[in-house]
């Protein structure tokens, strides 16, 4: 049986926005499935001495030129939104929670999240929000409330973002496709080519 593809991604990057809408499509192509993985960039920046795309100079009026661009060229719903970016905490752990439970409904609330921030103006940094947007999918908000504050979850998010960094994921989205590492929604073609091969 083949191996699933490992996809992790940050729900305050645009381009792991991108990629959570043709991720699936992407797998099947190939009879895989996708395990989701939502983590922080924060502890990768701080590790690599770097910082947010946007707050580079020069290099961040380019990428907003090329969020937008993307967006329009795969036909995915795009708003930029303000504030950009976000803490994402909270965000993350309702995934994760949610994941040990059902892990089709983790999938469609992780699609839910990204689609709020990103073409409806939603900030998904406040635990309300998530939460409102969590009920709007028919989950127990009071049940995923608890969870989201529970040690057990905050655990759970610490090691999905450890285990990412010792596999060498640095950004989102991040890809590992039979042990193959690949980096950015841009790479999706060389997906195809690699698992064509």
């Amino acid at each position: 049986m083949t191996a699933p593809i490992e996809f992790y991604f940050e729900f305050s990057s645009p381009y792991g926005y991108f990629a959570s809408t043709q991720v699936e499509k992407l797998a099947a192509e190939f009879g895989r499935s996708v395990n989701w993985h939502p983590i922080l960039l924060g502890p990768m920046f701080k590790a690599m001495g770097s910082q947010p795309l946007t707050d580079i100079p020069l290099k961040g009026d380019y990428a907003r030129r090329d969020f937008a661009r993307t967006a329009a060229l795969f036909d995915i719903p795009y708003d930029h939104p303000d504030p950009f970016p976000i803490a994402t905490v909270s965000a993350a752990r309702a995934v994760l929670y949610v994941r040990q439970h059902d892990q089709q409904k983790s999938v469609e609330l992780t699609k839910r999240l990204y689609a709020a921030y990103f073409s409806e103006q939603q900030n998904i940094s406040g635990t309300d929000v998530v939460l409102a947007i969590a009920d709007s999918i028919g989950l127990n908000v009071q049940d995923l409330a608890e969870g989201i504050g529970q040690d057990s979850t905050k655990a759970m998010l610490r090691d999905e973002v450890d285990t990412a960094m010792q596999r060498g994921v640095f950004g989102s989205p991040f890809l590992i496709v039979d042990g193959e590492p690949f980096w950015g929604f841009d790479r999706f073609d060389h997906i195809r080519r690699w698992l064509a091969r």
